[in-house]
């Protein structure tokens, strides 16, 4: 089979995840904000997907998946420098779509999926075009988005490692530009999340991934072995996790310069397999396969999350329920011929996508599960019960 077939299947593969997880999900209420709040280019980009598909959750998340394939193609181009076995080009591809922080980036409508995205378009370009195209490219970023001060922050160091004053002068100005554009945030009063941000970590990348990433990173710092990837990669993460013992950092703004070092994660990896004798090498195929189980065993909890209802005492504690629940309401609501309500703030944004709007001729609480109420609405999954609330009808004279 042609490595070009392999690559269209395991793309085509990976759309169709994401397509079946449009019908999963609801809107969050932060993808609401996105919706509604300041201009941003993803916001113009999923109000144009409304444009020509309307207002539903495939055009919502749609090109959030557009954004994700382009990133898988664009790795595995990037990847041709650092691996020189198409095989193994392929074999990082498989990776790369079923970490957990990638797929939830390729589905939920934040910066994340747009950031990953963008990053790997300038690693593609930077070698391929004059430089004179990649600083203005640089200074569109600058204007699209606040969170790429990360990526101007690791390019003037790299410039200085590399002596590039053209590229440490450019990047000081953007630096500059977007803290004046965008502000510094340090909301909080000073609290350590270091452990919560490792865990967070472990989590978008499968702890035995993440772990050898890290040893990557510091092995390759030891031997010299370094480049702008690493760089930018190197950067991010020890910021994020510098900032992290002052104050909850939201690391899907950070994650995307991590996932950049998977080139060089596979780079070392193979190298170490490669030259070891056959029969040193079993350690090496273990620990591959062990890190393969785990990363399909933890995707598949992505895909298949709903089936934690089934185990989890109170559904609130799920990590995927504040995207659950708005549109099966929505549509109990419309069954019973109510499409306006007065309920929570949150909730109230989330229906309002589905054509419940907010009035006060009903008024919808939410109750505590299992308490039994008249004109009770519940929502289920997989036989669970995992929202209760009552719906009032305000006779207004």
């Amino acid at each position: 089979m042609s490595a070009r077939l392999v690559l269209f299947l395991l793309l085509t593969l990976d759309a169709l995840l994401l397509i079946f997880q449009i019908g999963e999900l609801s809107i969050s209420y932060n993808e609401t904000l996105l919706l509604n709040g300041d201009f941003s280019f993803l916001q113009a980009l999923i109000k144009t997907s409304f444009y020509f598909f309307g207002q539903n959750d495939f055009a919502l998340r749609l090109p959030m998946i557009i954004l994700h394939l382009l990133s898988a193609l664009l790795l595995y181009k990037i990847s041709k420098k650092y691996l020189k076995i198409q095989r193994n080009r392929l074999w990082l591809l498989v990776v790369f779509i079923f970490l957990p922080g990638v797929m939830s980036a390729g589905i939920i409508v934040n910066d994340a999926g747009f950031i990953l995205f963008s990053l790997l378009l300038f690693l593609y370009l930077y070698e391929r075009v004059t430089k004179s195209y990649i600083y203005i490219l640089l200074i569109l970023y600058m204007f699209l988005d606040g969170n790429f001060v990360y990526l101007f922050s690791s390019l003037a160091i790299f410039a200085i490692y590399s002596k590039n004053r053209n590229l440490f002068i450019l990047n000081i100005a953007l630096i500059i530009g977007s803290l004046s554009i965008y502000g510094i945030d340090m909301h909080g009063s000073p609290r350590g999340y270091f452990i919560e941000s490792l865990g967070i970590y472990a989590a978008i990348f499968t702890p035995v991934i993440f772990v050898y990433l890290f040893y990557v990173l510091y092995r390759r710092y030891l031997t010299k072995d370094i480049d702008m990837l690493w760089f930018i990669t190197a950067f991010t993460l020890v910021l994020s996790l510098i900032l992290s013992f002052r104050q909850r950092i939201e690391i899907e703004y950070f994650a995307p310069y991590v996932i950049l070092a998977l080139p060089l994660v596979a780079q070392t990896f193979e190298h170490s397999y490669r030259v070891r004798l056959n029969i040193f090498r079993k350690n090496y195929k273990f620990m591959f396969l062990v890190s393969l189980v785990l990363l399909f065993i933890n995707s598949s909890v992505v895909f298949l999350n709903k089936y934690l209802y089934l185990v989890i005492d109170e559904p609130k504690k799920h990590f995927s329920y504040n995207m659950h629940v708005a549109k099966e309401l929505s549509k109990e609501l419309k069954a019973r011929g109510i499409d306006c309500v007065d309920t929570s703030t949150k909730m109230a944004k989330r229906l309002e996508f589905y054509g419940v709007t907010k009035c006060n001729s009903y008024i919808l609480q939410e109750n505590y599960l299992g308490e039994s109420v008249q004109d009770n609405v519940t929502i289920s999954y997989k036989n669970r019960v995992v929202y209760s609330a009552n719906v009032t009808n305000i006779n207004i004279n």
